[in-house]
């Protein structure tokens, strides 16, 4: 997931976390300059669902427009399949083998 917040406060005219912070505060959601500078520069360890409601709702969006899938980054860390005598197998397609007490395809 990618954290999107600093863009959605840039596309609502919000251009300093300190702005963002107070109006955070003002809605019931105070927190450290530390947590506002993570939360700014798009690196949170983590964030609380309810803390992402009150983000949510200050800046008037959707949580999908704070937080973006990525998922070709999850597809990269997909372990790769190990070709196994099976999967091997499957993949060959048999050529007809043609001899005695056989008969010939359809033409």
């Amino acid at each position: 997931m990618q954290w999107n917040m600093r863009m959605v406060a840039a596309q609502r005219g919000i251009w300093k976390s300190s702005e963002l912070r107070r109006m955070l505060a003002e809605a019931g959601f105070t927190m450290s300059a530390g947590k506002m500078s993570n939360l700014w520069s798009g690196s949170p360890a983590s964030v609380r669902l309810d803390e992402l409601d009150v983000i949510c709702a200050v800046l008037e969006c959707a949580p999908s427009e704070v937080l973006v899938a990525e998922p070709e980054k999850v597809a990269a860390r997909r372990p790769k399949k190990a070709v196994t005598a099976s999967t091997r197998a499957a993949s060959i397609t048999p050529a007809p083998r043609l001899g005695r007490n056989r008969s010939k395809p359809p033409a």
